[in-house]
């Protein structure tokens, strides 16, 4: 039993602080400070917990008794997860660190905004840690209902309650073919086991027109969590109407765990079949397989296109972001289309070096903007001569999202593409490249207003405060990330 509590460190560490800071928010009473270096401290610790768990040997979570154990197999330990752990937490810290001086400018410093973010990091480790099909769902729903509150939490703002409830709206029927999805699939292999679901299809022993059926209703349920085309309806509008430091979090520690689920997903429910296989139902599996592969590789395809194009004719810079992400979850669903380690891997770095780049542009919107004002592409018209520090942040993190060296998006989008090419791919790469293209127009056009156009008569106050920790921080990491790639992609590889 302790053994099991250790493996698991970093997730059930951050269920005791998600219960925790309940009681501390009780009796902190008006004081919100405590509730801030509590949050602070707590992710520190979660962080911390998962660099130790990282840095076991593989060997430490091989051969586990998994029906011995207190989840009864249910959850995960070791693996790829312990790398989103800190994903995770790191997207957490780095949104608590801007969340202060935004909500204080923006509405007020409540402190429930601190509890709802720390049970939301708990829902993507509970997601990433799935053994269980039921375990991703609850993982979820965790952290989908704090979305909800989040995406509302300036409840005086009417475009933030829209998108609260258009968020809630997408977050039922997701829902809905999401547990339709796995009711399927329980149907076809008799287990909601991740593990048992892959042996039953190797095995040959499965209803494979109920684990089509299954499969497609849980895409098309992740699809709408990742914001993937054509189940991308009200996503921008929900990244644009949510406070601005909440459509960072979530379209960055969101997606990448709504991606770990589709990793775990995929390497259950297309698994590999031995193509010198010749029964009926080997052939009809590996036809699926390529099917399944076929089609998430289309939808990839479009949601690319489409978010670069949408984002290209936005004239505000937040809605600007928002069609980027929808976009951006096109180049990361590659790495489900290549279906092996390589492409599993790439996910995993892509969504770190993601969340460095977008949560900090993200922040620097939230620092310049004022009651959703200065939100405008001519707003950021000279700004480099006035705010000199933010300019050069935002450029960075534009020349990150376009994927050029010596940034974190390069290497990123170079894993992804080589593992597209290296399954078969190769027309999803071009198209990936094209997508790219399209994107350097309004990515360096934002870069180009700030430095090469002449500053307008509108004035806006700055004071970043904390938020320039997660700036600093954010940047760091964009270029360790981007000049030292392999440390984190080979170990990735290691991992699957």
């Amino acid at each position: 039993m302790t053994n099991e509590f250790i493996l698991g460190l970093p997730l059930y560490l951050t269920f005791a602080l998600s219960i925790i800071v309940i009681l501390v928010d009780t009796f902190s009473n008006k004081n919100k400070k405590v509730l801030y270096y509590y949050s602070i401290i707590s992710y520190l610790a979660i962080i911390a917990a998962g660099f130790y768990i990282v840095s076991l040997p593989i060997d430490s979570f091989a051969n586990i008794d998994k029906a011995s154990l207190f989840t009864k197999g249910m959850v995960n330990y070791g693996g790829f997860a312990n790398l989103f752990d800190i994903i995770f937490a790191v997207g957490g810290l780095l949104t608590i660190f801007a969340g202060l001086p935004y909500l204080k400018k923006e509405f007020d410093d409540y402190k429930e905004f601190y509890t709802l973010v720390l049970f939301s990091v708990f829902g993507m480790m509970l997601i990433a840690h799935a053994n269980h099909l039921i375990m991703i769902f609850l993982g979820i729903e965790v952290m989908s209902v704090t979305f909800y509150v989040l995406s509302g939490f300036i409840r005086n703002r009417i475009s933030a309650v829209e998108a609260a409830l258009k968020y809630f709206l997408l977050g039922a029927f997701s829902t809905g073919f999401l547990l339709y999805g796995m009711a399927m699939t329980y149907g076809a292999t008799k287990t909601m086991y991740l593990d048992q679901i892959q042996q039953m299809i190797v095995a040959g022993t499965f209803d494979i027109t109920f684990l089509k059926i299954g499969f497609a209703l849980i895409t098309v349920g992740l699809s709408f969590k990742i914001a993937a085309f054509p189940f991308h309806q009200w996503a921008a509008d929900v990244y644009h109407g949510a406070p601005t430091v909440v459509s960072g979090f979530m379209s960055t520690a969101g997606k990448a765990a709504a991606l770990a689920a589709f990793i775990l997903i995929g390497k259950s429910m297309l698994p590999l079949i031995p193509s010198d296989l010749t029964t009926d139902i080997a052939v009809a599996t590996h036809k699926y397989v390529g099917d399944a592969q076929m089609i998430i590789a289309i939808i990839s395809a479009v949601t690319m296109l489409f978010g670069n194009i949408l984002a290209l004719i936005q004239k505000n810079v937040k809605r600007m972001l928002a069609y980027s992400s929808i976009a951006h979850a096109g180049y990361l669903l590659m790495g489900i289309v290549s279906n092996n380690a390589n492409g599993w891997s790439g996910i995993i770095f892509y969504s770190a070096a993601y969340m460095f780049m977008q949560i900090g542009a993200f922040i620097v919107v939230s620092i310049l903007e004022k009651n959703e004002k200065f939100l405008n592409l001519e707003d950021y018209s000279g700004i480099s001569k006035k705010y000199p520090f933010l300019a050069a942040m935002m450029a960075m993190f534009m020349f990150s999202l376009v994927g050029l060296p010596p940034f974190a998006g390069f290497p990123g989008k170079y894993v992804l593409f080589a593992a597209a090419i290296e399954s078969g791919f190769t027309w999803l790469a071009i198209v990936a490249v094209v997508s790219t293209i399209i994107s350097l127009y309004f990515y360096i056009g934002l870069v180009i207003y700030m430095y090469f156009k002449d500053a307008d008569s509108i004035e806006v106050e700055s004071n970043p405060g904390t938020a320039s920790v997660t700036l600093i921080l954010s940047a760091i990491f964009v270029l360790v990330l981007g000049v030292f790639p392999g440390y984190l992609i080979d170990f990735a590889v290691k991992l699957f």
